[in-house]
């Protein structure tokens, strides 16, 4: 009797133990994510709701803002000139060049487009509130998605395009490389599927503001980027030393 007894104790054990190894405590849920902090009364002023036309841009949600993704000026080094627009896809940042060193930075959101193109060209021509068409691939690859708007998407605040497009063309002519606005605040400062260079609307109207028919552009490749955010002298030492780029 001792000897059953002893059995089916062993055997509960090992049946309890096969339990634990097949069903394991649920892991513990992440900690939630900080919230950002509160940026300036000035970087949020920036991104406020805008009148443009006859549309108001809607204000960029807190939430979204960091001062580190806000539009600033900053210490830049290129022997490009003043109103060269350079895009840095791989960090997620585009500079439109300025006097003494400096630029105007500004966050993007990068598309799968946003990586076709490496190089030199320029603008021809921009437009406000640009229509909008699904390219082939995209009507391919999603047609119940982008069937609907085949025809074309006309300006507005849910067009693709956002506020304004910077259309960018080499000596072959048209690249198909858009910089653009967007309605989707949240892709900036990311990657994503579909599109080109996206800013925050807010950014895009001021980009634009200030770039002129035929301005250059140069998109760097994933081997340049961070180029022009490091002085001259500290980045020669830096490739001097054996350090990676």
């Amino acid at each position: 009797m001792i000897y059953l007894v002893r059995t089916l104790l062993a055997g509960s054990a090992l049946l309890a133990l096969a339990a634990c190894e097949t069903t394991p405590p649920a892991p513990a849920a992440p900690p939630p994510a900080p919230a950002p902090a509160p940026v300036s009364a000035e970087t949020a002023a920036l991104y406020a709701a805008q009148p443009d036309g006859d549309l108001t841009v809607p204000a960029i949600p807190a939430h979204l803002l960091t001062e580190d993704k806000a539009r600033q000026e900053v210490d830049y080094w290129t022997d490009q000139p003043v109103g060269t627009i350079i895009v840095d896809p791989h960090a997620k940042r585009l500079y439109q060049v300025r006097p003494g060193n400096k630029a105007i930075r500004y966050t993007v959101g990068v598309g799968a487009a946003g990586y076709g193109f490496t190089g030199e060209a320029h603008i021809p021509y921009q437009r406000d509130w640009p229509r909008w068409t699904p390219t082939d691939s995209m009507l391919a690859e999603n047609p119940e998605y982008y069937g609907p708007s085949k025809g074309g998407v006309d300006g507005g605040l849910a067009n693709p395009m956002g506020a304004r497009a910077l259309y960018i063309h080499n000596s072959g002519g048209d690249t198909f490389y858009r910089i653009h606005g967007t309605p989707d605040p949240q892709s900036i400062g990311t990657a994503s599927s579909a599109g080109c260079i996206r800013l925050f609307n807010q950014d895009i109207i001021h980009l634009a503001g200030n770039t002129d028919s035929m301005t250059k552009v140069v998109v760097l490749t994933k081997a340049q980027s961070g180029q022009g955010t490091t002085p001259p002298a500290a980045a020669q030492a830096k490739q001097t030393s054996g350090d990676p780029a």
